[in-house]
């Protein structure tokens, strides 16, 4: 019988002995139960707990002190290395064979034990309440995609406002500072403002060193940043991430609503759109028990957010590198290519996608940002001047590789090349090959690349024939306007005649030679 079937009986019992004027033994007579249980409901109302027997283990008695003694010698362990119930019973089967105990049995004692000996312990959670505007919670997590048909590891950035549930998300290839902070003001663009507080994670972007407490030893360029925008920073503890929750679990449930199955995209630009459209669908889901969407939520809270500044925080990291023998410079662990002499200074600032080189108050190149180690990104047209003196390395050259790699090489350039060296020899073909490719800086090399198209279907090779169908590119070709036949006439003129040379002949002799 269920307990509240018992109370129900017990009320039944009750209302007889007090209001039928029945006896204890008639009651028990009528209803089919025993003496014992009408004394017992006359007494109280509630039944009494039964007592649960203690029940002998004969399988788990001869285990249970080598159980204990390991669970006792874990209090001293480090907490990641502690013995699990699985572990136990493994051992118990390795170092005691003729103990015949199933796992379950031995999951069930270690979690009693775990409990008395305080190595379960667990934390009470207080739930807490944010004002509009206050606070918002920042941090990475990792997720996959299929970008260009190869996946690679998307390191995403997450702000979420704690009081509205709303998020921003970004991918970028590396979690780098420059990153991190380009992230944070397209967010606040994304919020309409800034928040009074952002709390964070002790993350290498913004701490440089934990002190005691909640003391930090900030990055430079964070303070810098954190003064122009004008929000205050605060800081987990290390190892308790359960301190900002909030963006945590954002950034599960976004991977595991948004990113799954795996997204395929052309571009990290692409994969940038896919998750802001992604954004803009969460602010119509409720969260919990609130009254409002996310999106409401956010509308209401854009009153109570910070003006954005006028201007953006400049984010680049700035550097100062020579040019070395091989043309180029370097910019932390990676070497990147200049159209600049040999030992000049030039100006690099490195931003979360690319690197851009400045030299004299302009841009002298920008490339795509490497983050592997001791590599080189060339440019083949930085070297060009320097190859019109050394025509013999264009061959063999890394700048070359790596654009046809890059399928900026097409085939049309390697026939234009060939027919080159064999109408003027190897060095003086490759010379005009380079000549050709300066063409390319001026008109640029997709107009290069049609004009050599063209010079191929009519078999002229040559660098002034592809200079003139660059210029006749250029300039463009006007379709012919149609004319009166009668408007002509004001361009007649008379026949020529040589009558006027006749009279030359009258001057000189019928015979002799003219000299």
């Amino acid at each position: 019988m269920d307990r509240r079937a018992k109370v129900e009986l017990f009320e039944q019992i009750r209302r007889e002995y007090e209001h039928g004027g029945g006896t204890i033994r008639g009651i028990a007579k009528k209803l089919g139960i025993h003496r014992r249980m009408v004394r017992e409901a006359v007494l109280s109302a509630v039944p009494i707990e039964r007592k649960t027997p203690v029940r002998e283990r004969p399988k788990l008695e001869p285990a249970m002190a080598f159980v204990d003694a390991l669970l006792e010698a874990d209090r001293k362990a480090p907490r990641k290395q502690r013995h699990t119930a699985h572990r136990i019973w493994c051992r118990i089967r390795a170092e005691m064979p003729e103990v015949k105990v199933a796992e379950s049995t031995i999951r069930r004692h270690v979690r009693e034990r775990k409990i008395k000996l305080g190595l379960n312990r667990r934390e009470t959670f207080i739930p807490q309440s944010y004002s509009w505007g206050a606070e918002a919670q920042v941090d990475w997590y990792e997720a996959y995609a299929e970008i260009c048909g190869e996946r690679q590891k998307a390191y995403l950035f997450c702000m979420r406002s704690m009081a509205s549930g709303g998020a921003f998300h970004r991918a970028f290839p590396h979690a780098s500072q420059q990153a991190f902070l380009e992230a944070h003001e397209l967010a606040f663009a994304y919020f309409g403002g800034v928040f009074t507080t952002l709390r964070y994670d002790n993350l290498k972007s913004a701490v440089k060193k934990i002190l005691r407490g909640y003391q930090r030893e900030e990055t430079t360029r964070f303070i810098a940043f954190r003064s122009h925008w004008g929000f205050a920073s605060e800081f987990c503890t290390p190892g308790e991430g359960h301190e900002k929750g909030g963006v945590e679990g954002e950034g599960g449930y976004f991977r595991r609503n948004h990113l799954v199955p795996v997204p395929q995209v052309a571009s990290w630009e692409e994969l940038n759109v896919l998750l802001r459209e992604a954004s803009k669908q969460d602010e119509q889901r409720m969260i919990g028990e609130r009254t409002q969407t996310v999106g409401a939520g956010m509308h209401t809270e854009r009153e109570h957010l910070r003006t954005l500044a006028e201007e953006g925080f400049d984010l680049a990291a700035v550097h100062f590198p020579h040019v070395n023998a091989s043309g180029c410079i370097r910019v932390l662990t990676n070497f990147y290519s200049v159209p600049l002499p040999v030992g000049v200074e030039v100006q690099a600032k490195v931003y979360s996608t690319y690197v851009e080189i400045w030299h004299q108050g302009q841009c002298v190149a920008r490339h795509e940002r490497c983050f592997d180690r001791q590599q080189k990104v060339l440019d083949l047209e930085h070297y060009l001047e320097a190859l019109t003196k050394k025509p013999g390395a264009l061959a063999g050259s890394t700048p070359l590789e790596q654009w046809r790699a890059q399928g900026r090489w097409p085939v049309s350039f390697d026939r234009f090349w060939e027919m080159l060296k064999q109408r003027q020899g190897r060095q003086s073909g490759t010379r005009a090959m380079i000549e050709v490719l300066i063409l390319g800086r001026q008109y640029g090399y997709p107009s290069l690349k049609i004009a050599i198209e063209k010079a191929l279907e009519m078999s002229c090779f040559d660098v002034d024939v592809v200079r003139l169908l660059l210029d006749a590119e250029g300039l463009g070709r006007r379709e012919p306007e149609p004319v009166e036949i009668g408007a002509l006439r004001c361009y007649d003129r008379p026949q020529p005649t040589t009558r006027n040379y006749d009279q030359l002949l009258r001057n000189y002799p019928a015979t002799g030679v003219v000299q």
